[in-house]
């Protein structure tokens, strides 16, 4: 195993500004979130632009389900949509982060965000001229989604250079925190708004939102690719030169391996309209419901607001295995839980986990490979993060209709817990990785 695998330096310049050494901090601010990363300019612009964004992205993530529903009745329309949209975002996220290493992702981003902001704009001119059609509503969203798979590579991959290695997990959590409050208060507001305002209007509001974040964008340093030479081209080699790269770095490897662990055997999503129909009927089973979908998102925002307790740690592979068990464990208490309150404690607990490891797993994709592959590496990450949870509906699904809900929902976080030990014990590279 390289040097840089094991300890998180690298050969290439130091892309980020430097920084000096934290000051110690005591009482209370040991345990807030670390702000460092917004004393950076560049990054403050980008992270503010997140915080509209975040909530703009979910009033559309609402309309297209409903507007869908209204047209046609049928939840099966909707399921289709969502692959529908699923598709063109793998296979642009995949592209785009080959794309993001190869040309300046400032000028990646502005095309990108323009375009999201467009589709945002023709949802919004569908809605209220009336076009009731599903396929043009499938059509847009498979844009938003192509524009979101080459947006989001060449996005997270920019933050490497925006702030320093060390400040790299602090700046993961602020925005991951950002984004897991917008998955809470947009479904709110959306829902608050719709009677009041009508369904198109939700599209025109996120159109504006997006201004914000073109504006931001606008404001960034350009980011071409670091150490120009040959200029190459964003194709299928360059794609597979990616997938290379992370079969010779176990760490990389390891970090995605410990994400589809957690995803794919510990989501249990699709199990909790059963759950609060049968388990949790006691307490209303639209309350039941309401309360089992905001336990994880709810947890993840106070897992970010707390992240000053250990955005700051230096084994961040220990930081990632202990994550992932912890979200295991937590998981398979719910599914041991009949009361609903112990239930939310036990997905709130999820939450804060899967912050720790989204904030960690982030930190080693961006220090641990170089610039140069940053972001194919964020492309791989945006479909694994994706495609985990989807992966998930069906083997949760499938598995509650044989054994019942409860029992898969323990045994996916017991599976959870046994694999992601087994994966630390026999591979060393994730336990030694620290910055």
């Amino acid at each position: 195993m390289d040097t840089s695998e094991s300890t998180g330096s690298s050969t290439e310049p130091q892309s980020g500004p430097l920084a000096p050494p934290p000051p110690p901090r005591h009482g209370w601010r040991r345990w807030a979130m670390d702000t460092r990363p917004l004393r950076r300019p560049a990054y403050r612009r980008l992270w503010t632009s997140t915080i509209v964004t975040a909530v703009g992205s979910q009033l559309t993530a609402v309309a297209v389900p409903k507007q869908i529903y209204d047209i046609t009745h049928s939840s099966a329309w909707v399921g289709y949509a969502s692959l529908a949209g699923l598709v063109p975002m793998v296979v642009f996220a995949l592209w785009g982060g080959a794309v993001a290493d190869t040309v300046d992702r400032r000028k990646l981003l502005l095309v990108t965000n323009g375009g999201i902001a467009v589709t945002s704009l023709l949802f919004w001119a569908q809605a209220v001229t009336g076009l009731h059609s599903v396929a043009v509503l499938m059509v847009l969203l498979a844009m938003q989604q192509a524009f979101f798979g080459l947006n989001a590579p060449a996005r997270n991959a920019s933050i490497a250079r925006l702030v320093p290695a060390q400040e790299l997990p602090a700046a993961n959590a602020l925005g991951s925190t950002v984004m897991q409050t917008g998955l809470v208060a947009g479904p709110l507001l959306a829902g608050a708004l719709i009677p009041v305002i009508g369904l198109p209007e939700l599209y025109l509001i996120d159109a504006l939102a997006l201004c914000v974040t073109v504006w931001a964008v606008v404001q960034l340093p350009p980011l071409p690719p670091l150490g120009q030479g040959v200029a190459r081209r964003a194709g299928w080699r360059e794609i597979a030169a990616g997938f290379r790269y992370i079969s010779l770095h176990k760490v990389l490897l390891l970090s995605f391996l410990a994400d589809i662990i957690a995803m794919v055997l510990g989501m249990p999503r699709a199990l909790f309209p059963q759950l609060a129909a049968q388990t949790y009927a006691s307490y209303g089973e639209g309350l039941a419901l309401g309360v089992l979908f905001a336990g994880i998102p709810v947890g993840a925002v106070i897992g970010g607001l707390l992240s000053g307790a250990f955005s700051r740690a230096r084994r961040h592979g220990w930081m990632v295995i202990g994550a992932v068990v912890g979200w295991g464990v937590a998981i398979a208490g719910f599914g041991l839980s009949r009361n609903l309150w112990v239930a939310l404690a036990f997905l709130a607990a999820a939450g804060v986990a899967d912050m720790i490891s989204m904030v960690f797993r982030g930190a080693i994709l961006l220090s641990a490979a170089t610039d140069e592959m940053r972001g194919r590496m964020q492309g791989v990450f945006t479909v694994v993060v994706a495609g985990g949870p989807r992966l998930a509906d069906v083997l949760h699904g499938t598995a509650g209709s044989v054994f019942g809900p409860r029992a898969a929902v323990t045994g996916g976080g017991l599976l959870v817990v046994a694999l992601m030990l087994g994966l630390a014990a026999a591979v060393p590279a994730l336990r030694r990785y620290r910055v």
